[in-house]
């Protein structure tokens, strides 16, 4: 009989069985056990009370445990791991092994055949160094017609004793608001068919237990449409699972083609949930894609100009922006053949004549006389029906001839999919990039896909795969090049679209208090170096509240920093300020952009050597005593000084101390109580 298999990483395991004859089964997802011989390993997971009769007759099951991919034949009543038909039959697949199971390195494979059904399946399961599960599968059809696949799902089991659910809702200019429920019976599911992530998308399905001080979660790695779920049916196991969202007959396999699914990446804490945010960014962190060396602080100048653009006033934001430290200076919408507004002119990727007569050359070259890298504003996947484009090419948007879809934003989807639109949007990007040596991309994504579908066949599975394509492509031509992910605002958040991009901006607003909820969560997924966290206007443009600038600089500093706003209005006292703080940018960020994210009494980011806290003021506090403040996340033994580095000039007893990792963690220091939209950052450096 086969042993079960134990995978183990970072304090994290996943046990396996792989005695039956169909795929093997996950008998346990969370906290490694240690070591165990075999003996004590299979009494674990097959003793007495560790089993339970099937739904179906046939040999016990051990409790809690399921199949890479459960289906009817296994007794499973929830979501099916794999659906779909051959013209209206062999909708119920019987997976049986085709082979052993290699497992190799923490990757384990397994082959499984449906003769009958004509389908292959290989699923593959990676425990990485880190703790994280990467598991996705490959549907093949091996019969003699069109196989439709209706979904193809990751799932894993979770104990009884994840009762709490966590996910994430949202809208343009406010992202990632969460929302927490119990965990019963039946499933709480969350889909996007937006064609994109989605500002209400959840970057996280969180289950765990109450309080979430033992935390499972899944993401799906796909911009495209998704699901995430957690689903408990009576008398079956509990689970997390999502998958690519599949519309009707999106996905039809002629004979020997396959289907992949994106990967699902699974994370365990026994910490909460910073213990799921240091699995993740771990993982994010050690992808060969990562961005290294100082991640930039960017001036980008749309909340400064607008479509307004005008040569002198673009160099004399240049200057200001040198003169306060800022590295990289962004162009934004409004440099293309009639963009004076949003209505007109997208597709048409060349630089307005009109508006710049000798292109682009005196404004980059005057910002890089300054020291700094320049980068442009794109947004490829989509056209204006007032642009050259669709004039001459109405075929290229993405639709079914007769039924165009109702435009959004004055403008349509460019189908990407067609290799004459992905040939002409890299010939004109790559000539851009080639021309001005442009350093950054901001892409933008300003709408949803909606009756995606060319022909009458839903597309946006094809979309997706060829605007991943298309980035590849850029990527390799342009290695240097450097992407940001923007779908106005936080759109697209997802490791399938930051496998192939360097940084997300968490949304067009830049209102600071809002930005606190929005970076904290969206936090929760991607380390501070990926996310965009800019310095914008007070009031802010997007709802009209206003905030003194030490605070909105406190919020902006824990992320990829920059500034957005028409510094040309500052004054002297302000440029200075801001001088200061991209001062204290740089010489923070290898803390901010390496550490790991703590939360507690403030939020932090800790290395071994040194800490950075916020402690911010969202509200109008109830009482007006001074406030003890603990910092989390420092070594207990070691000596740290403490010193204020950046916020509000009220005197602050603690500023100075030295004291413990331990004493500083569990006493605490006193602040003054601070009044809304204020805060304090803190450095923590431990002493030889």
């Amino acid at each position: 009989m086969t042993e079960p298999v134990v995978l183990a990483a970072a304090g994290a395991a996943v046990i396996l069985d792989l005695a039956g004859p169909g795929l093997p089964r996950v008998v346990h997802w969370g906290a490694d056990p240690g070591p165990l011989d075999e003996s004590s390993l299979r009494a674990l997971v097959f003793a007495a009370g560790g089993a339970v009769a099937s739904a179906v007759d046939g040999p016990t099951q051990p409790v809690g445990s399921l199949p890479f991919l459960p289906t009817q034949w296994d007794g499973y009543a929830g979501r099916p791991g794999v659906s779909g038909d051959r013209s209206g039959r062999w909708p119920y697949l019987r997976l049986e092994l085709d082979g052993p199971v290699s497992v190799v390195d923490g990757l384990v494979v397994a082959e499984a055949v449906d003769e009958t059904a004509g389908v292959r399946m290989r699923c593959e399961l990676r425990l990485d160094a880190h703790g994280v599960v990467h598991l996705r599968h490959t549907l093949t059809n091996v019969g003699r017609d069109v196989w439709t696949v209706a979904a193809l799902r990751t799932v894993l089991p979770v104990p009884e004793q994840a009762t709490e659910v966590l996910d994430f809702t949202g809208r343009w200019g406010l992202e990632r608001v969460p929302q927490r429920r119990p965990l019963g019976n039946g499933t709480h599911a969350r889909e996007s068919r937006r064609g994109r992530t989605g500002h209400d998308a959840t970057p996280l399905l969180v289950a765990g237990t109450p309080g979430l001080t033992e935390a499972w979660a899944v993401h799906i790695g796909w911009s495209g449409g998704h699901e995430e779920y957690a689903e408990r049916i009576s008398g079956t196991a509990a689970v997390l699972g999502g998958g690519e969202l599949l519309e009707p007959g999106e996905v039809r396999l002629a004979p020997g083609e396959s289907y992949t699914t994106p990967t699902a990446y699974f994370a365990w804490s026994g910490s909460g949930l910073d213990g799921l945010s240091d699995r993740l960014h771990r993982m994010i962190r050690s992808r060969p894609s990562h961005p290294s060396g100082p991640r930039p602080l960017t001036l980008n100048v749309w909340e400064a100009v607008y479509f307004d653009h005008d040569l002198d006033r673009l160099t004399g934001l240049a200057d200001l922006a040198a003169r306060v430290g800022v590295e990289r200076f962004v162009l934004d919408d409004g440099w293309f053949p009639g963009r004076r507004d949003d209505t007109a002119g997208l597709g048409d990727w060349t630089v307005d004549p009109v508006v710049w007569p000798s292109g682009l050359h005196p404004l980059v070259d005057h910002v890089r006389s300054l020291g700094m890298r320049f980068g442009l504003w794109f947004e490829p996947e989509m056209v204006n029906p007032d642009s050259a484009l669709a004039r001459d090419h109405p075929d290229w948007i993405l639709s079914t001839p007769g039924r165009l879809p109702r435009p959004s934003r004055h403008q349509h989807v460019l189908d990407v999919a067609r290799p004459e639109v992905a040939d002409y949007l890299f010939d004109r990007i790559s000539a851009l990039v080639t021309e001005y040596r442009l350093d950054y991309l901001k892409w933008d994504h300003n709408r949803d896909l909606l009756e995606a579908a060319r022909d009458g066949v839903a597309g946006v599975h094809r979309q997706t795969a060829a605007v991943y394509a298309l980035l590849d492509r850029l990527r390799a031509q342009h290695p240097a090049l450097e992407i940001e992910s923007c779908a106005s605002g936080g759109g697209r958040v997802d490791l399938g679209i930051l496998a192939r991009t360097d940084r997300v901006w968490a949304s067009d607003s830049n209102d600071a208090l809002d930005r606190q909820q929005i970076q904290r969560w969206t936090g929760l997924l991607l380390p501070p170096e990926l996310i965009g966290s800019h310095v914008g206007p007070s009031p802010a443009h997007t709802t009209g509240r206003s905030a003194g600038l030490p605070f909105r600089c406190a919020t902006a500093l824990f992320g990829h920093a920059g500034i957005e706003w028409d510094i040309s209005t500052c004054t002297e006292a302000e440029l200075e300020l801001l001088a200061e703080w991209a001062a204290l940018y740089k010489r923070l960020r290898g803390v901010l952009h390496s550490g790991v994210a703590v939360h507690g009494d403030v939020a932090g980011v800790v290395t071994d050597e040194t800490a950075v806290y916020v402690h911010a003021q969202l509200d109008n506090p109830t009482e007006l005593r001074q406030r003890r403040l603990r910092l989390p996340g420092l070594h207990p033994d070691r000596r740290y000084r403490v010193t204020r580095c950046w916020g509000e000039d009220a005197e602050l007893p603690g500023d100075g101390l030295i004291a413990t990792g331990r004493a500083l963690a569990t006493v605490g220091f006193q602040v003054p109580r601070l009044r809304p939209e204020q805060a304090i950052v803190f450095e923590a450096r431990a002493e030889e």
